[in-house]
């Protein structure tokens, strides 16, 4: 009964464009509102693409960051060679909107969540997902319909501790069972690294990235060695993109953010600049000025938690230099003002209230999961909203 209700809700989401009849100003949003600039959005799908397919490497988008069906056929039409998902749920809500070719990047070890699986198995034509225990592949293989095709990715951890396995005889035994089944096919191996992408400094991000590559490389010759030689090698994300991408073995990314860029990745640095300005950033925050308690040292916008979401860092004004947020609790933000002088020229602070201010997100991922839809811009005026489908589907 729960994963039917929980279905019917994900099957009855809507994903189209929503055109806007007449363009409204950003000033008109009823904040806090999530914005994508499309021009900006465009442009780093495209810088992507190009970049992976000068150096013959597929580019295999991670929704977990979007959560749009919208921006994943964007993806796909710039040459994806298909999208990931972290959880069954998006996977769900992207096969609903007409996505085929999905990879989950988690693995699945319930039999309720396994037979929601096998039923989408026999819907979409290039379903795969991540493995990394026999017990999650056996469960796998009892609840596969006659009609099922589901590809296997053997998920490999070198150093993470989150998912996946270090065995290479368990690697292996996955291999043979998947291609030993007429349902199963075993596309490859999954190395996902996190814990590395967030490294400040490009040269030690590097060095680290790329030790960690070498043991899958072992992992890849091995595999080859008995038979079992992956077709695809997949991993990576936007911190390491243009590291990664030279790794032999590697045959796709599964970059996220990218897309919309943040504060979290601003800050990492990038190979030429203390900035990781690689992308344009496409996503802001929209909030409006509410009060002003401590008169010219800061004003209070209608924007806190539970629309802004952040693990390491705050969000960044836009429009404000100089001026710094805190968070003021679950519906509030405190933008801190400069003191006069310095190299920041002065903020008129009498024309503050009222405003609607744009702030750079902390972490695009989670933050996006907070909202309903993203109204689209080209800089001044709002044209459409695209909704966010895979909000909350974390199951």
């Amino acid at each position: 009964m729960a994963f039917d209700l929980a279905l019917d809700n994900l099957r009855q989401r809507q994903w189209q464009k929503l055109p806007f009849a007449t363009p409204v100003p950003i000033a008109e949003l009823p904040t806090p509102a999530l914005l994508v600039n499309e021009s900006r959005l465009d442009a780093n799908i495209q810088k992507m693409a190009r970049y992976l397919g000068e150096r013959e490497v597929g580019f295999r988008p991670h929704s977990k960051t979007h959560k749009c069906p919208v921006i994943a056929h964007k993806q796909m039409a710039a040459g994806a060679v298909g999208i990931c998902t972290a959880k069954l749920s998006e996977a769900i809500v992207m096969a609903g909107a007409g996505l085929n070719d999905i990879l989950i990047t988690s693995p699945l070890a319930s039999i309720s969540k396994v037979s929601v699986l096998a039923e989408l198995s026999s819907t979409v034509s290039g379903l795969s997902i991540v493995v990394d225990q026999m017990a999650n592949l056996e469960l796998i293989v009892e609840a596969l319909p006659a009609q099922g095709k589901v590809g296997i990715v053997a998920d490999v951890d070198v150093a993470m501790g989150r998912t996946g396995t270090r065995s290479l005889d368990t690697i292996l035994q996955i291999a043979k069972l998947a291609d030993a089944h007429p349902q199963l096919h075993f596309v490859g191996i999954q190395h996902y690294a996190g814990h590395v992408m967030h490294i400040e400094g490009f040269a030690e991000r590097q060095a680290k990235s790329l030790a960690l590559w070498e043991q899958v490389a072992e992992h890849v010759a091995a595999l080859t060695a008995k038979g079992f030689a992956p077709e695809v090698v997949s991993g990576a994300g936007t911190g390491t993109y243009n590291i990664d991408s030279a790794v032999a073995c590697v045959t796709d990314l599964q970059v996220g953010s990218y897309v919309f860029m943040d504060q979290e990745y601003l800050q990492i640095g990038s190979e030429h600049s203390a900035l990781f300005d690689d992308f344009e950033v496409s996503l802001t925050l929209a909030a409006t000025g509410i009060s002003q308690p401590m008169a010219e040292r800061a004003f209070t916008v209608d924007a806190g938690y539970k629309s802004l979401a952040s693990d390491t860092v705050n969000p960044e004004p836009i429009d404000l230099p100089g001026a710094k947020f805190r968070f003021g609790g679950d519906e509030h933000g405190i933008v801190v003002l400069p003191k006069p002088g310095g190299d920041t020229p002065p903020i008129e602070a009498n024309n503050l209230v009222g405003r609607v201010h744009q702030f750079v997100t902390p972490h695009c991922d989670p933050t996006v999961n907070l909202h309903d839809y993203y109204y689209v811009h080209d800089g001044e005026m709002v044209y459409e909203a695209w909704p966010i489908t895979g909000r909350g589907c974390s199951w």
